[in-house]
């Protein structure tokens, strides 16, 4: 029952009908996808574990992820238009954090299927000859 959820009714006992996580019509499906896109990112993932439990400067990330600032200026703006990390200005300096908890529980999440599928993830050639 690919896309579906099952829920249990809590005062039967009884299994409740299947629900589309995704609508079957519009742009529901883009946005999710386009949500993995962004998270799709070595740097990007990189970075939002770095901020996950704290904020942290640019100066801070650029040390973290060993990569030029703009680079790392740029990966965080794309973080940053997508929802997901947080700008605070003081001064001269701009401090990043994640804005939501869940996006800690995604990145969990995320590694231990990584690391449940490992191998199968290693072999697929799919993904990588669609990303040029």
């Amino acid at each position: 029952m690919e896309g579906h959820v099952t829920a249990l009714n809590d005062t039967t006992g009884t299994t409740a009908a299947p629900q589309a996580l995704l609508p079957a019509q519009g742009a529901g499906a883009e946005v999710v996808a386009k949500l993995f896109r962004a998270l799709g990112d070595p740097t990007r993932l990189r970075l939002l574990e770095f901020l996950r439990y704290e904020e942290h400067t640019v100066t801070e990330c650029v040390e973290h992820v060993g990569l030029s600032q703009g680079r790392v200026s740029t990966h965080l703006a794309c973080l940053a238009d997508c929802g997901y990390v947080h700008a605070r200005r003081e001064g001269r300096r701009a401090y990043y954090r994640v804005t939501d908890p869940r996006v800690a529980d995604l990145i969990v999440l995320a590694h231990a299927l990584a690391a449940d599928n490992h191998a199968a993830l290693t072999c697929c050639e799919r993904i990588d000859a669609h990303q040029h």
